[in-house]
């Protein structure tokens, strides 16, 4: 199911062209501020993990920490929703098989039933591994899925770490993905019309798919209708 931004059109033209430039600056402002609450923020995220609302997991894209996600999380936390940080992922570097491993490891040492997942980029990636290939993804109502490439990235072939170049759509992980396509219905997948990371954009088929009406690929979080759709789905 489709649900597009009201008065969304065809972008094409300077004017397309503009509005790219300014929400590229925009993202990586965005982008900026989320590396500085990563390295200055101390508090504990657990202290976060307390509330009587759906748990929620979150789950950041590559090269972020939590940090990235934590105007989103602390909202979700003041509606006394559980906000679990999977503080084992790091700067999620590793593979998307092994990160997603370690999510179902929190799953199932927390005891956690019911989670509804709060994904960025890899995340939903790492996400939809969990949903569709362990059998903690029984665990899981359903996942958020912020700006992800559920269909690669045609610039990733250019990257200079390998850990970039596994969004390629021929990648092994990548494809068997793409065939898991059964756990799509649980997912909502919200991305605006301009993504400087991912050409391709994030529509996936069978979900919920939420087009936002400004673009980027980091700013994106800030978006109300993301906070709303996870609301839509966990309360």
């Amino acid at each position: 199911m489709d649900a597009t931004a009201p008065g969304s059109a065809p972008r094409a033209g300077l004017r397309a062209l503009a509005e790219d430039l300014v929400w590229w600056v925009r993202d990586y402002a965005y982008a900026v501020a989320g590396q500085v609450r990563a390295v200055v923020g101390r508090d504990d995220p657990d202290r976060m993990a307390t509330g009587d609302g759906t748990p929620i997991v979150l789950l950041p894209g590559i090269y972020e920490t939590w940090r990235f996600l934590e105007p989103l999380a602390r909202a979700l936390h003041d509606r006394s929703h559980p906000v679990h940080v999977v503080t084992a992922l790091g700067g999620n570097r590793r593979p998307v098989a092994e990160a997603a491993g370690q999510v179902a490891d929190l799953l199932r040492e927390r005891g956690l039933d019911d989670v509804v997942l709060v994904a960025h980029s890899k995340g939903g990636l790492i996400g939809k591994h969990v949903m569709a290939f362990d059998p903690a993804g029984e665990r899981v109502r359903a996942m958020v899925a912020v700006a992800t490439p559920f269909g690669g990235s045609r610039y990733s072939r250019l990257m200079p770490t390998p850990s970039l170049r596994a969004f390629r759509s021929g990648d092994a992980t990548m494809r068997a993905l793409a065939d898991a396509a059964a756990v799509n219905e649980r997912i909502v997948s919200v991305f605006g019309p301009f993504d400087p990371h991912i050409p391709e954009g994030s529509e996936l088929a069978g979900a919920r798919n939420v087009r936002l009406a400004a673009g980027g690929h980091f700013r994106v979080l800030a978006d109300p209708r993301v906070i709303a759709e996870v609301i839509r789905v966990a309360e």
